[in-house]
């Protein structure tokens, strides 16, 4: 084991690394003395809405993505994309090292908040592996919960054309009305977190998102390998 302690963050497309740094933001401030290795296939998330599924080819590339994070020694394996985690499921099978889901600790929180949760996201791909995950959560915690959801579509898009106003807008109108049928709303993509406040605010229901929690959620499990 490494003197330096280190996380290795699994990037699916450019959105953390040129326009949202948020992970890395929280991840310093978290645990300040370990190291941060990136690795990156800048076009899987791309290549899984194209395709509309995490096809065989799509999870492979996921699980090349973890294994070199574990070679190049990570204590702690942060998946920074929602729409992938049934590749990082098969991942986690593959490798050694702890992988945290950036939407663990989000969906498990969801599931003690409300009965009904609605799940928002930009990327139609995010949607299934999401409500699933909160589905598993509810499941574990032996809650009876209902989940809907919604797309703001083609909100990413615009995002990574770098117009954030008229993505912001989309998400919050898509928020508004999908705050009618739930109790609280869990925001699908770590993209969409600085507008958690903005929501809860709008609508008056808690919002949840995951960047914060997940990176929490890897420094406890980097602080337990290293314990």
């Amino acid at each position: 084991m490494s003197a330096t302690p280190s996380i290795a963050v699994l990037h699916t497309s450019l959105v953390f690394v040129n326009v949202e740094p948020v992970i890395n933001d929280y991840l310093a401030e978290l645990a300040p003395d370990a190291k941060v290795l990136h690795f990156v296939d800048s076009d899987v998330l791309a290549t899984v809405m194209r395709d509309g599924e995490v096809s065989p080819a799509s999870t492979q590339r996921m699980v090349h993505l973890a294994q070199a994070a574990e070679a190049a020694g990570a204590d702690v394996i942060f998946s920074a994309c929602s729409s992938l985690g049934p590749a990082i499921d098969v991942a986690r099978r593959l490798v050694s090292v702890p992988i945290v889901k950036i939407d663990d600790a989000m969906t498990a929180s969801a599931v003690e908040t409300a009965d009904a949760i609605g799940v928002l996201a930009t990327v139609p791909t995010t949607l299934p592996p999401t409500c699933s995950l909160v589905k598993e959560k509810a499941q574990a915690a032996g809650r009876d919960i209902t989940v809907k959801e919604a797309l703001s579509e083609g909100a990413f898009s615009v995002l990574m054309s770098g117009d954030r106003d008229r993505h912001d807008a989309m998400v919050l109108d898509g928020a508004r009305a999908l705050a009618a049928e739930v109790d609280a709303i869990v925001l699908a993509q770590a993209s969409m977190a600085r507008l958690a406040p903005v929501i809860a605010e709008a609508i008056g229901k808690p919002v949840l998102s995951s960047p914060r929690s997940g990176a929490e959620d890897a420094v406890r499990v980097l602080q337990k390998q290293r314990a």
